[in-house]
């Protein structure tokens, strides 16, 4: 029964057309699919040019212009529109696999490209073992081309730019016509996933597969290399009816496995804010904790303060306005095994625990009944900790988050040009504040879900925008 299942699964797999030593591939099993995920970016794409349909198109092909909204300009090429496309992207270039309904459309349409893309080289195919090929160099550097048999065509480019032949387009071409000279095999790992769109990012261990509609972007996927804890789903969160509020908010349920080294990420944080602290002793405490906790935590970031200094490590953790609260086994216990904290520098026992001046800010470290709560933010700390219900209700999910995104754009713009100028690696979150803020502020919500199974992470995301425009 096993092998019957499995010789299923193979067969509805998709096979993706994936060149070697490829750091990234993207997959389409059908390109006349892909409108839901096209209406959605056309919707995204009125606040955020980054999102739209013919930014992403753009990058199907190495020299020919495609569009899977405009099926002319595929059957122009002589390329199947209900047919499926793999890009590959590698380190010396890319190298893009379609189905052809008409070869020779394709080889002119490709000569008429390549010439304009080369005045010193003559668009030649050459034809060996059934393997119908052209490589030529471009007037801008590198190399460009394809590999041609039946009814499969790959066309490459090759990355470096250079003017001096560096063999990269040798290498290209040899890989493009090994790729059209035999069938691909399945993937079952893209069986497992719905989707119209497949991401992999194999040295990742990553696999996403993306659908969609005029309204939401759905993306399910798949994560051996994720930097996060086990998670498990079983008995009742402590957190489980809680509605969720703030620019985010999660739920999870930490496998014992995983409880340390959780704990152990907050450790890290609180050791950063405080150096005078002394790391054995947090060492002690984080271990005593992590003994005590059932592996139920919630962690809410409310907001982002207005005109944070995010230009040193201190200041972007106290930039979000956030708190955790992790279910404890025993309160006693828990007790104890935080009395350490009032001998730290700058530490103030308070009547259910403890605030913490470091450099930056202070903590406020709190435990009510089965609840220890630490956070950043006075307020936010407190409204957690009396939030939290009598009683609980299962998850259908190990995690599970929901992002306002209209709180994180407030949040991303926080971070000003000159924050860029006096820390680059700021401008990663400039850039997409810049890019995506209008949209995000425009969005409804995005939320998703994880699960942990066999030494890897399954996970789910919508990205939701409102009904009307």
């Amino acid at each position: 029964m096993l092998s019957l299942v499995l010789a299923a699964s193979l067969a509805a797999a998709p096979a993706p057309r994936a060149a070697t030593s490829s750091e990234t591939v993207v997959h389409i099993p059908r390109l006349d699919a892909l409108q839901g995920v096209t209406a959605f970016l056309d919707r995204a794409g009125q606040y955020a040019a980054l999102m739209r349909p013919v930014v992403w198109y753009a990058e199907l092909h190495p020299f020919l212009s495609l569009d899977p909204s405009q099926p002319a300009t595929l059957t122009n090429a002589g390329i199947d529109p209900t047919g499926p496309i793999t890009v590959s992207l590698r380190s010396n270039g890319r190298i893009s696999c379609t189905h052809l309904t008409d070869a020779k459309a394709f080889q002119e349409k490709a000569a008429a490209m390549l010439a304009s893309a080369s005045t010193k080289a003559e668009v030649k195919p050459t034809t060996s073992g059934g393997v119908t090929t052209v490589s030529i160099p471009r007037d801008s550097g590198g190399h460009t081309g394809y590999a041609l048999k039946g009814q499969e065509a790959c066309a490459f480019s090759t990355s470096s730019g250079g003017f001096v032949d560096d063999g990269q387009g040798q290498v290209m071409l040899k890989e493009a016509s090994r790729l059209v000279g035999k069938a691909p095999k399945p993937d079952a790992r893209l069986a497992q996933l719905p989707g119209a769109v497949y991401v992999l990012l194999s040295h990742r261990g990553l696999v996403v597969g993306m659908d969609g509609n005029a309204t939401e972007l759905r993306l399910e996927g798949t994560a051996t290399q994720l930097p996060l804890p086990p998670f498990q789903t079983s008995g009742t969160s402590p957190y489980g009816t809680m509605k969720p509020e703030g620019l985010l908010f999660s739920r999870a349920r930490v496998a014992p496995a995983g409880v340390s080294q959780a704990v152990g990420s907050v450790s890290a944080s609180i050791q950063q804010v405080c150096p005078t602290c002394p790391p054995a002793e947090v060492s002690s405490v984080a271990r005593a904790v992590a003994e005590r906790l059932t592996g139920h935590v919630l962690a809410v970031v409310d907001s982002v303060r207005s005109r944070p200094n995010v230009r040193t490590p201190e200041g972007r953790f106290f930039a979000p306005r956030q708190a955790v609260a992790a279910e404890v086994t025993d309160a006693a216990a828990m007790k104890s095994a935080l009395a350490p904290l009032a001998k730290f520098p700058g530490a103030k026992a308070t009547e259910d625990g403890y605030t913490l001046d470091v450099k930056g800010g202070t903590l406020f470290i709190r435990l009510k009944s089965r609840q220890l709560v630490v956070g950043n933010d006075e307020a936010v700390t407190r409204t957690l900790l009396t939030a939290v219900p009598q009683a609980g209700a299962k998850l259908p999910h190990a995690v599970d988050f929901t992002v306002d995104p209209k709180r994180l754009a407030s949040g991303l713009n926080q971070v000003s040009l000159m924050d860029v100028v006096s820390d680059q690696q700021l401008a990663g979150i400039f850039a997409m504040g810049l890019e995506l803020g209008p949209l995000l502020a425009r969005s409804e919500r995005i939320s998703g879900w994880l699960d942990s199974t066999g030494g890897a992470h399954r996970f789910s995301t919508v990205w939701t925008l409102p009904a009307a425009p």
